[in-house]
């Protein structure tokens, strides 16, 4: 129970630093700094984002289709379903 606590707590913090990015842009934004400058913080906030998505889905998978509950479940149906996550989600 522990692990998971801190795993989330974990996600919050990446949640407080791409919400400084963001506020970042904005001032960035509101000051008008160089183009350049703009798109390179919100290149950060891309990828901030992305690498937090892949985390929550990776837990996901870990925890959600392939738990004990799930072993029963047949290979196909496991393979669409995380098909299905990644259409969902990565398009």
């Amino acid at each position: 129970m522990a692990d998971l606590d801190k795993e989330k707590q974990k996600l919050v913090s990446r949640i407080k630093r791409i919400r400084g990015q963001v506020d970042s842009i904005e001032r960035s934004l509101t000051t008008g700094d160089d183009c350049a400058d703009v798109l390179m913080l919100l290149a950060n906030v891309r990828g901030g984002i992305n690498s937090l998505m892949a985390e929550v889905l990776e837990d996901h998978i870990r925890h959600h289709l392939l738990s004990t509950e799930r072993n029963s479940t047949p290979p196909h149906e496991l393979a669409e379903d995380m098909i299905d996550l990644v259409r969902a989600y990565l398009k």
